[in-house]
Order: C-alpha cells, then structure tokens, then sequence
C-alpha cells in the first residue's frame, strides 16, 4: 500500500536483507496503558532477528518533567551509540501495529542528522502474522559511536506554540481521537484539560494507516486536506505527548511536505499549564 512512499520499507525488502552489514533495525514499540502491551517483555520474548530495542522513555530528556520528550544531541548519540547504531547505517525501525511509535523514532534519527531511516509497513503484527522469521536471542551489540547533527529547526517549543496560536502564522495539526480533541473524553493523565489549541485541525494518526500499513499518497492527501490542512502551508504536528504526532509528520513528508516541525511538548504540556488557551468542540 506505501510503495510509494520514500520512507518505509516491506517486509519482503527487509527479510531478503537479514544481516546485511550497515542494515540496523530497531523495535521502537511504546504503548499507552489502555493498549495492554509490554513492549519490552514483547521484544525479549520475540523479534525480528538482529533487531535492537529503543526504549521511547530511556532516549529522551532525563530533566524534563514531560514524558519522552526529545534529548540533547549529546544524550541520544550516546543512547542509540550503546546500541550499536551508527549515523552511517541504513536504519529500519518498527513497532507492533506498524504506525503509532515508530515513525516517533524515524522522527528523532532525522532530527539528528540520519536520513537514511525507514519505517517497517505492516509492523511486527503483520512480520509475525506472514509467518516471517523472529527469534528471542538476544542481539548481540557491540556499543559504536554515533555523531548527531541536530536541526533543531524542525522541532516547535511551547513558546513557539504561543506565537502559533495568537498569529496564525502556521497550521497545527492535532493527531489526537476526536473526543479527545473536543474534550468529550478525558485526557488519559492526570491534571492535563480537555480540548486542544485554539485554531488547531483534527488529524488523528488511527487515520493515514490501514492494517498497520500506510496509505498510498492519494489517500493520504484526502485525509490530511479532508481535516482543513492546506499542504501549501506550514504545518505543526501534536498528540498527547509526542509520539504519534510524528505519524502526522510521516505523512506530511510523504506528500513532498517538508515545511512542518513537531511539538515535542504536545498535549501534555499545553494543556497541564493554566495560562494556555484551550476550546473544545470540533472547531
């Protein structure tokens, strides 16, 4: 279904390159409370072979109060260097369903300079389901050093959210459900309000995938223009607290869209604070 986008591989590309040398794949699997899975004890007990396991909290900032929220260049390069990742490497990440937290680190290796990153269609869900190889031993790493080139360009801070919502000067793109969005359902934290940024569009992430496998540009483009997104414009990417909103910016570059940045800060942030504008409904 996403032959044609530039940023995934199949899984028939990927298994015909098992244990190539430069191919890194990573499971990047994180998932929220109510998904009921353990990502961890799922890659301890079954991955594709030769895969590393990136843990979404581990590699992120250790003094922010916010969840998973994106490192120093210093941090990550010496996270994924442990790992064994290099910034020469072609990196293939993936996660169980196939689109929810791995374009979240296909984002992070493209903040820090490594271009050379896909994302696994399908997912580990649809690998293991193909019958295709998987295998509990664990991979054996030997720690390399990886240099980050940080754009920090292409992430948006709270102050420029701020500036966002009382300008206009770019879309904002919400990944979130729509009950959430609207504030019909609570936020699954503690202490965080229900709606989203005054100006904000409703782009839930569930929507650009289709049995964990990305859908084709055309229908991409409907989905993102059919939530009021015009693609000639700029474009800010949130969800909850970072994660999925990156599925949105997957999207977006997909479509040739590369005037996007994403806020790392996201929900989580914007509405734990008291003096941030918040509405509710569908507008």
């Amino acid at each position: 279904m996403a032959e044609d986008s530039p940023f995934t591989v199949d899984a028939d590309w990927l298994q015909k390159r098992l244990g190539e040398p430069g191919l890194t794949i990573i499971d990047a699997s994180w998932y929220l409370p109510a998904q009921k899975r353990d990502a961890r004890g799922e890659y301890d007990a079954a991955h594709i072979p030769g895969a590393r396991f990136l843990d979404q909290d581990a590699v992120s900032d250790p003094d922010s109060p916010l969840p998973h929220t994106l490192p120093s260049p210093q941090h990550f390069a010496q996270y994924v260097g442990s790992m064994g990742v290099s910034a020469d490497d072609t990196i293939v990440v993936y996660d169980g369903p196939g689109f929810f937290s791995a374009p979240r680190a296909w984002w992070m290796f493209r903040v820090m300079g490594v271009f050379q990153t896909y994302i696994l269609d399908g997912g580990f869900d649809g690998w293991k389901a193909a019958g295709r190889p998987v295998t509990a031993e664990p991979t054996k790493i030997a720690p390399s050093v990886f240099h980050a080139d940080f754009d920090a360009g292409r992430v948006a801070s709270l102050a420029d959210m701020r500036r966002i919502v009382d300008t206009r000067a770019s879309q904002i793109a919400d990944a979130r459900g729509p009950g959430r969005f609207t504030g019909t359902e609570p936020e699954p934290r503690a202490g965080i309000r229900s709606g989203h940024m005054p100006g904000a569009r409703n782009l839930p992430y569930s929507a650009l995938s289709e049995n964990g496998e990305l859908l084709s540009k055309d229908r991409l483009r409907k989905v993102i223009e059919g939530a009021g997104i015009d693609l000639s414009k700029p474009v800010v990417t949130s969800c909850g607290s970072g994660i999925t909103a990156a599925v949105v910016t997957l999207a977006l570059e997909t479509l040739g869209h590369t005037d996007n940045r994403l806020y790392d800060g996201s929900w989580t942030e914007w509405g734990g604070l008291s003096d941030t504008p918040v509405v509710t409904g569908k507008e």
